[in-house]
């Protein structure tokens, strides 16, 4: 398979993207247009853009990241936003099926005053973005909501409450992002404890920028069912041994790991070594446009991490759609088509 062939047969695969910021997904369009409705510090020039996007370390993209979250300030931006993610992800990455991070204390009023909405409006917004990508693109999307762990216990107890009291109907996940340096994952047991018992799953970051016990404290005190990044898990055998005997899979997302200085290089990162550990890995994006990245150009790099065959990219994909919270009929729905597009590979590569 030429790289030209390996390229084309990724872009029609069709997959699952369980990794994926709301805001972090934001288009330089996207921003750009943002950036035209709200003038500020966030530049709306193509090349200014560019620049402004070039991250030093995992601080500045934070930085960075709330600056574009300082541009979604109305409902008509989060509609925006979400469906134009949509379609992004349903047209040229060919995902059937995604599962969108997104942090409603950021936007929502009162802990955003200046700029705020209430919550009833923003998933309003959500919500009607949704079943509008879902009618015109034929993606499914579901949400996870997130507590930014650099906001701590307030902002912990305010996205419980958004969850609990406010719940979109397709919220199936409850997670923890920003910041793991400063940022002790036991201290959020209590509200995780509360989001698990009204049946939202648990998938927090954790070993991203910090070490494999911070991986140990989201499955012990967080309950996690699936590990967002989980990168420093490699340094821990029995760590290693864990995930794999329980089935417990991390969200990898590459060319993250190296923007943020999560991993040296590609050429470290240490995808191999999940896998021949027996780990159940998903291939994601993170924050796509920032890291001038796709879904589609995540798979390629894990097919040369992993020397993958197009079988083996086809394992991919069907190992994300299995870790996936999506309903058994889309889980179906996806792996019969998974099994169209493999099905001129002949043999295990076509069959589900």
């Amino acid at each position: 398979m030429t790289p030209a062939e390996r390229s084309a047969f990724v872009a029609a695969l069709p997959k699952a993207e369980l990794h994926v910021h709301h805001v972090g997904s934001a288009s330089p369009a996207m921003v750009a247009e943002l950036a035209d409705r709200h003038p500020g510090i966030v530049p709306s020039d193509p090349d200014e853009l560019r620049r402004f996007f070039e991250f030093r370390d995992f601080a500045h993209f934070i930085e960075v990241y709330l600056a574009v979250v300082d541009l979604i300030r109305t409902p008509e931006d989060i509609r925006f936003l979400t469906y134009e993610i949509a379609r992004e992800l349903a047209g040229p990455q060919g995902v059937r099926y995604a599962e969108l991070t997104c942090t409603p204390y950021t936007s929502v009023l009162p802990h955003v005053a200046d700029r705020g909405m209430p919550i009833e409006a923003y998933t309003e917004a959500i919500e009607d973005a949704r079943v509008a990508a879902e009618r015109d693109l034929g993606i499914v999307l579901r949400w996870i909501y997130d507590i930014p762990g650099e906001a701590g216990l307030p902002a912990a107890d305010a996205t419980l409450g958004f969850a609990l009291d406010h719940a979109p109907d397709a919220l199936v996940g409850f997670g923890l992002g920003g910041p793991e340096i400063g940022v002790p994952r036991p201290q959020f047991k209590p509200v995780f404890d509360a989001a698990r018992a009204a049946g939202l799953r648990s998938v927090p970051h954790a070993g991203e920028t910090t070490g494999p016990e911070t991986v140990w404290h989201a499955l012990r005190d967080l309950g996690a069912e699936r590990i967002g990044h989980g990168t420093s898990a490699a340094q821990d055998p029995a760590l290693l041994a864990h995930l794999a005997e329980h089935g417990i899979p991390l969200e990898v997302c590459p060319s993250s790991n190296v923007a943020t200085r999560a991993v040296p290089s590609l050429a470290e990162h240490p995808l191999r070594t999940f896998v021949e550990a027996g780990v159940p890995v998903s291939i994601n994006s993170d924050d796509p446009p920032m890291f001038g990245t796709t879904l589609n150009r995540e798979y390629e790099i894990a097919a040369d991490l992993l020397d993958l065959d197009a079988a083996g990219i086809a394992d991919l994909a069907r190992a994300a759609v299995d870790a996936s919270f999506a309903p058994d009929d889309v889980r179906a729905r996806i792996h019969r088509e998974i099994a169209d597009a493999t099905a001129p590979l002949g043999g295990a590569a076509g069959a589900r």
